[in-house]
């Protein structure tokens, strides 16, 4: 069997643009859309958004765009506002993002897509996760009828930042960030468990956002209270996530076809919605890609994927 390669991209709201300006500089130095070359792009949140661009066709500079010209518009500077909404509900209202991505994906569905995509969510109504996939077998019949914007409300919807986004079956429905922020092992689950690849043929390339080392400073402190693990929970919880989701692709996959970009930065330095960093996250990106790139050339981008056929159209 062929090399079957994997793209998995990490939650992180307007992080997000450095995710699609590193494809986005890959892209440019290979001549062609990325999403050719990978066989699976698996996807949570902005990087389930993402995922579904580069299903649907979109370059990763497309995307970049997109992310630059409403990234502001999705998360708007009315401190007093995000305040007041904080307080009583959702912090933000998810309209403009609804607008966003129906004016990027128009009409298609997730049966639209070019490349097999795989993007989590979780049903608030049961407690289970509910992960969006394309036809890539054929007990997949459903899935790939919805709308691409709906899969992308559904993917995005983060407690506090956004309501839950109920589907048009009425399924309630919150981030996939909660269970699968770093959807790498979910991917590679899914090439093996469903897709029954070979291990040894597959090559994963697992991108994250820029993020600070978790520091919880246990050995500065005696008391861990309420108060103080409020607001470093969520921290602590995405920290240990991510790695248990990566453990598991690399005792799956083997260690050494799993290649992981997610720089380190000072904490603080990127808010999941601080937009007024776009230019210096656009910047990482190229950076990054910059440096990854003699190393990744050779296992990802030598030669174009096979054509995706889905079971069902």
């Amino acid at each position: 069997m062929a090399v079957r390669r994997i793209l998995s991209l990490d939650g992180g709201g307007i992080k997000g643009v450095f995710l699609v300006a590193f494809l986005a500089a890959f892209e440019e130095r290979v001549g062609r859309p990325i999403a050719g070359y990978f066989d699976l792009i698996a996807g949570t949140s902005t990087g389930g958004i993402a995922a579904l661009g580069l299903g649907l066709g979109f370059t990763a500079q497309g995307l970049l765009t997109l992310y630059e010209r409403f990234g502001r518009e999705v998360f708007p500077g009315n401190r007093l506002l995000r305040f007041v909404r904080h307080v009583v509900a959702a912090k933000y209202s998810p309209e403009p993002l609804r607008r966003v991505l129906a004016e990027a994906f128009g009409d298609r569905t997730l049966g639209d897509s070019r490349c097999r995509l795989v993007i989590p969510s979780l049903n608030l109504e049961t407690g289970k996760v509910h992960v969006y996939k394309t036809a890539h077998h054929p007990r997949f019949e459903m899935d790939y009828k919805e709308s691409a914007v709906q899969v992308g409300m559904a993917t995005a919807a983060a407690p506090t930042y956004f309501p839950s986004h109920r589907s048009s079956s009425g399924i309630p429905l919150v981030d996939g960030g909660l269970w699968a922020n770093n959807p790498v092992g979910m991917a590679v689950v899914e090439a093996i468990g469903v897709l029954e690849w070979s291990r040894p043929d597959l090559r994963v390339l697992s991108l994250g956002c820029p993020s600070a080392p978790l520091d919880i400073g246990i050995a500065r402190r005696r008391s861990m209270g309420r108060l103080y693990w409020a607001r470093r929970i969520a921290e602590a919880f995405l920290s240990g996530q991510s790695s248990a989701s990566l453990g598991t692709a690399k005792l799956l996959a083997g260690h050494a076809n799993v290649y992981r970009v997610c720089p380190a930065v000072p904490p603080d330095r990127f808010g999941l919605d601080t937009t007024k960093e776009i230019e210096s996250l656009k910047g990482l990106g190229v950076a990054e890609a910059r440096e990854a790139l003699p190393a990744l050339r050779q296992v990802f981008f030598t030669e174009p994927a096979e054509p995706f056929e889905p079971y069902h159209r």
